[in-house]
This record gives structure tokens, C-alpha cells and sequence, in this order.
């Protein structure tokens, strides 16, 4: 691709993004799939909120209600959770560090393309016979006895789109190991860098559990193996295990790129160092370690003995000590601060006491004892929401309203944002607050409907009424994007005005070489020190000189593309004859497009420092 159609950065055509390798637009796709994918799910969870709106209602039957069940769960986490904070972990941290790409910028464009193509194939399981039944986590002796092909949609699409997950966390390890700018020492990284760091490692060590249990549960369906088949001396326990040895590392690969989100807003709209710097890296790091000690506390009722059971609850117990250290450093921050309530500081605040109410069900849950009576009622959903939404989510809507001007140079309205805000805050209480006690008053999870006089009815009227609270929230966010990028007007470098990191010391939106001169990283908070020192921009660490760029590809398209097609392929091979030549056709198409880039001769391509011009600095308009 050419220098100029490299240049078009953020007004590119489909083409380019289709080709690109850019990890701004790579950002810019995962927040465009991830954003639809999150308006799927929450269309799915509109629709269980009006099945459980009455007793005996009949808005769906119990069969199609398993399906709306277990896609919204797995495409909330899977396809529009983990995308999106992909996103903002595409268009910031290496903003972050001073480098002027990731690692390895075919391989980003790569997972993308990957998971792109497995949520795609997950959710054409609604067309082609019906979606999978056997909720979210997919215990095997549910999904073995899931009739049709919706199962075997679950895991392909998950197996695809997993495997771009973990090139994408492989990545960003390697980029923040290898391409910080001269000065930026591990101890200097903004922690959002550092819980990018974290999470890319959990992604690691916890994907490859999952991929090695959806491999052994894909052949038990497609391929007659016995792994989990309890009648031919398999177990299911072990499926549960697999599934929770990744699944609850997946927490905190969510949750900690959120923490990192609240961590660069409040020192913003504090004016304030965060407080206790080298403690929040600690905690991040220690939270990482113990997310791997805790998975069976999923498991308290599988019978594992109260060995095991308390090792666990002591486990789960403990990881709550770093999460609180991160939310009293966030309140010292606040403590005497100068602050700005913009909509970013509304979401921060009521960030820590939501999730704060989340942390203390997690530790009443991580008594084994009592699980017994908690774990398959609704306390359990209320808890995870109040972890999963009240974190995450908050943390995806904060991050839009804060990014948004760096990642496409022009401000989204903040009235709006502040409608959007508390419609979805007041929306998601409404929702989730009664259903701790739908849960301890006996409602099970999971059940399509209930029936009168159990004393559910007025609880789950309010729930439904504060989940269409949510909607019209998402709706007004929808509205305020479209006015914003209709009016188009431009903002500087750092539109908040108190930016202390390298993102805002550039052009909004930046350059596609990002840099033109490396930076010089002198301690924390390096933009804010030059500021302090009356400089208007980052001291360079290295002389005006040419960049190199790689080029785009339309490989990783064609390569995700081929494994698009032979998961087809491999799911209908017994049942159509095409089934056979349709899964050779797309391994053919991966394979030979593997090959191609493996002999084609791509060295990228040189931006000589005479090209760099004030323009080139001004960004590129959207």
C-alpha cells in the first residue's frame, strides 16, 4: 500500500480498512464489531427480561429462551466485552508507551479478522437450524445432549475467535516488552499499560484451557470421542474444570483493563498524581497471580470435598485484598482533588461503589457453605452482573466518552453523555439491585418463568422496567455518536485539558506513524511534567529522521476468512456432500494464503522526514 493511501488514516475507504494494519483502525473494528455485538446481546437480554416480566408468561417458549440464554451470555463476553476493550487497548497503549506500532502489525490485523469471523459464524446459528442451548459455560452433559448443529456452532466460532484473542494478547505483551520509548521504564507505564500487561498475560496462560476443552468437546460431538461421555468412562467434572481454569482468569482479563480505564480518567478530572502508583501496580500484578487459584469456587456444589472447597473460599477471599488497595488508592486520589464532574468522572465514581457491592456478594459467594444455598438462584446473576456490567461496562462507556476525541478528533456532546449516563446508571440498579433478593427468596436462574404467588412478581416487574432503562440509554449513546460525527468539529491534542500522559501530546486523531520523533520519558506522568516546565509538547528522544511503516494486507481477511468456510465444512460433512469439499476448500484457502505471505517479498515501506510536515502533525480528519 502507498504512502498516501497509508495517509488517509482515519477517512479511509473500506478497502483500506479491510487491508489495514494500522492499530488505530484495527481499534476502530473492534469497537464497531464489538459495539454490535453488544447491541445483539443486549437486544437477547431485553428479550429474557420480558419473558420474566410476568408470571407464566409465554413472550417465548422454554426452548427458544435456553438459546436467547446462552447467546447473550456468550456474546457479551466473548464477542462484545473483550472486543471492545480490545479496542481501546488498540488505540491506546502504544500511544501510551511512545511507540508508533504494535509488534507485530499483521498479526493484530490477523486476531482481529479471527474473531470477527467467529462471532459471525457463532451468531448464524440463529439462521441455519437454531442457536446452542446448553448456556454460556456449555457443561458438557448439557451440550452432548443438545440436539442440532447450535452446540457445534458454540464451539467453532468460540475456537476461531479465540485463537484471535490470544494473538492479540501475545501481541500486545511483546509490544509493551519491547517498544516502550527511551525513558519509559516497566515502573513509569500508565496503568492502563500496566492492566493491558496483566490481562495479555492472563490471556496466555488461561486461552489455551479453553481451546484445549472446546477441541475435546468438539470431537466428542463431531468426531464420536468419549472425553465427557460418562457412559463410555468419561467425565463431565473435567469440561468444568477446563471451562473455569479459563473462566475465571476471564474476569479479570475484563475487569483489569477496566480498572486501568477509571485509573487514567480520575487523576485526569482530579488534576491529581494517582495516589499509591507502586501499590496499584502491585495489586494489578497480585490479581492477576490469584486469578488463576480460584476457579473452583465456580464448582462448591460439584462435590470436590471441603478440602479443596476451603482452599478455594480462602483463595476467593483473598484476591479481594488488591481490589480493595485499587479502590481506596482511587479515592485518595479524588481526596482534596480538584475535580471536574465530566461524564467520564460520573461513571469513575459511580464505578467504586457499584463494584465495590459486587466485590462484598463475591466474598459472601466465596463461602462454600453458604454457596450451597446461593449458587443456582438469581443472587449469583445479580452478583456477576454487578461485577461484569458494573465494572466492565461503566469502564467501556467511561473510556467511549474519554477516547472518543483522541481516537476520532472531535468530542462527543456531554449532555447527552450525562443522560446516557444516568439512565443507564438509575436502568442498571433498577435491574440488577432486587434480584440479590429474587435470589435469596428462592428464584432459581436460568428458569424460563415462574408462577404466581412465589412473591417474585413486583421483583422482576421493576427488573424488566430498569433493563428498558439500559436500552434507552444505549440509544441516546447511539444518538449522541451520529450527531457527533455529522457536526464534526475538530479538537486539539488533549481536549480534556489536564492530560498527563503520552496519548495527549499528540494530534487527536494521531498521525498513522503516530510519532514523529520518539519521546523522552522523564518519570511519571511524562506529558504532565513537561507542562509543569511550560514546554508545550514531549522533549524528543532521537533526531527528525525517516520512518519506517509496514504495509497493509488483504491477508488476514482471506486467512480468517478460510477458516470461516471450513468450519462449515466440518460441521456438515456427515450431513450434506458438500460438506466434505466445502471444509477442504476453506483449509485450502488458509493454507495457501499462509503460504502466500510466507514467500511474499514485504519489507513495508519508508516516510522520508521531509514528508513529515506541521500538516502530517495536525492529524487527519475523520
Amino acid at each position: 500500500m502507498s504512502t498516501n493511501a497509508q495517509k488517509k488514516g482515519f477517512g479511509a475507504t473500506l478497502w483500506d480498512f479491510l487491508t489495514t494494519v494500522d492499530h488505530k483502525k484495527i481499534a476502530i473494528l473492534y469497537m464497531i464489531a464489538g459495539g454490535f455485538f453488544f447491541l445483539v446481546g443486549g437486544l437477547e437480554a431485553m428479550f429474557i427480561r420480558i419473558q420474566l416480566a410476568v408470571p407464566n408468561n409465554d413472550f417465548v417458549g422454554a426452548g427458544l429462551y435456553n438459546e436467547i440464554l446462552t447467546m447473550h451470555g456468550t456474546t457479551m463476553i466473548f464477542l462484545a466485552a473483550m472486543p471492545l476493550l480490545f479496542g481501546f487497548m488498540n488505540a491506546v497503549m502504544p500511544l501510551q508507551i511512545g511507540a508508533r506500532d504494535v509488534a507485530f502489525p499483521f498479526v493484530n490485523a490477523l486476531g482481529f479478522w479471527l474473531f470477527f469471523f467467529g462471532g459471525v459464524f457463532l451468531n448464524l446459528s440463529w439462521f441455519l437450524g437454531g442457536a446452542p442451548d446448553a448456556g454460556w459455560t456449555s457443561y458438557a452433559s448439557l451440550s452432548l445432549a443438545s440436539e442440532g448443529h447450535g452446540v457445534d456452532f458454540y464451539l467453532l466460532g468460540l475456537q476461531i475467535s479465540g485463537a484471535g484473542t490470544l494473538m492479540g494478547g501475545i501481541n500486545f505483551l511483546v509490544t509493551i516488552i519491547n517498544m516502550r520509548a527511551p525513558g519509559m521504564t516497566y515502573m513509569r507505564m500508565p496503568l492502563f499499560t500496566w492492566t493491558t500487561f496483566v490481562a495479555s498475560a492472563l490471556i496466555l496462560f488461561a486461552f489455551p484451557a479453553l481451546t484445549v476443552g472446546i477441541f475435546l468437546l468438539m470431537f466428542d460431538r463431531l468426531f464420536g470421542s468419549n472425553f465427557f461421555v460418562t457412559a463410555a468412562g468419561g467425565n463431565t467434572v473435567i469440561w468444568e474444570h477446563l471451562f473455569w481454569i479459563f473462566g475465571h482468569p476471564e474476569v479479570y482479563i475484563l475487569v483489569l483493563p477496566a480498572f486501568g480505564i477509571f485509573s487514567e480518567i480520575i487523576p485526569v478530572f482530579s488534576r491529581k498524581r494517582l495516589f499509591g502508583y507502586s501499590s496499584m501496580v502491585f495489586a494489578t500484578v497480585l490479581i492477576g497471580f490469584l486469578g488463576f487459584m480460584v476457579w473452583a469456587h465456580h464448582m462448591f456444589t460439584v462435590g470436590l470435598g471441603p478440602i479443596a472447597n476451603a482452599i478455594f473460599a480462602v483463595a476467593t477471599m483473598a484476591i479481594a485484598v488488591p481490589t480493595g488497595i485499587k479502590i481506596f488508592n482511587w479515592l485518595f486520589t479524588m481526596w482534596g482533588g480538584s475535580i471536574k464532574f465530566t461524564t467520564p468522572m460520573h461513571y469513575a465514581v459511580a464505578f467504586i461503589p457499584t463494584f465495590l457491592l459486587g466485590g462484598v456478594t463475591g466474598v459472601m459467594l466465596a463461602a462454600a457453605a453458604a454457596d450451597y444455598q446461593y449458587h443456582d438462584t438469581y443472587f449469583v446473576v445479580a452478583h456477576f452482573h454487578y461485577v461484569i456490567v458494573g465494572g466492565v461496562v461503566f469502564a467501556v462507556l467511561a473510556g467511549t466518552q474519554f477516547y472518543w476525541p483522541k481516537m476520532f478528533g472531535t468530542m462527543l456532546n456531554e449532555a447527552l453523555g450525562k443522560i446516557t449516563f444516568w439512565l443507564f446508571f438509575i436502568g442498571f440498579h433498577l435491574t440488577f439491585f432486587i434480584q440479590h433478593f429474587l435470589g435469596l427468596w428462592g428464584m432459581p436462574r436460568r428458569v424460563f418463568t415462574f408462577i404466581e404467588g412465589q412473591g417474585f412478581e413486583t421483583a422482576n416487574l421493576v427488573s424488566t422496567i430498569g433493563a428498558f432503562f439500559m436500552a434507552v440509554a444505549t440509544v441516546v449513546l447511539l444518538i449522541n455518536i451520529i450527531i457527533t460525527s455529522i457536526k464534526n468539529e475538530k479538537v486539539g491534542n488533549d481536549p480534556w485539558g489536564d492530560g498527563r500522559t503520552l496519548e495527549w501530546a499528540i494530534p487527536s486523531p494521531p498521525p498513522f506513524y503516530n510519532f514523529k520523533q520518539l519521546p523522552l520519558v522523564r518519570g511519571l506522568d511524562p506529558l504532565w511534567i513537561e507542562k509543569m516546565e511550560g514546554k508545550k509538547g514531549m522533549t524528543p528522544a532521537e533526531p527528525l529522521g525517516d520512518i519506517h511503516m509496514p504495509n497493509n494486507s488483504f491477508t488476514p481477511f482471506v486467512i480468517s476468512f478460510g477458516l470461516f468456510v471450513a468450519a462449515f465444512g466440518a460441521m456438515y460433512r456427515l450431513d450434506y456432500n458438500w460438506g466434505l469439499p466445502v471444509l477442504i476448500l476453506g483449509m485450502a484457502i488458509t493454507f495457501g494464503s499462509m503460504f502466500y505471505r510466507s514467500v511474499k517479498d514485504d519489507h513495508g515501506f519508508h516516510i522520508h522526514k521531509e514528508e513529515l510536515t506541521d500538516d502530517n502533525d495536525k492529524g487527519v480528519k475523520a
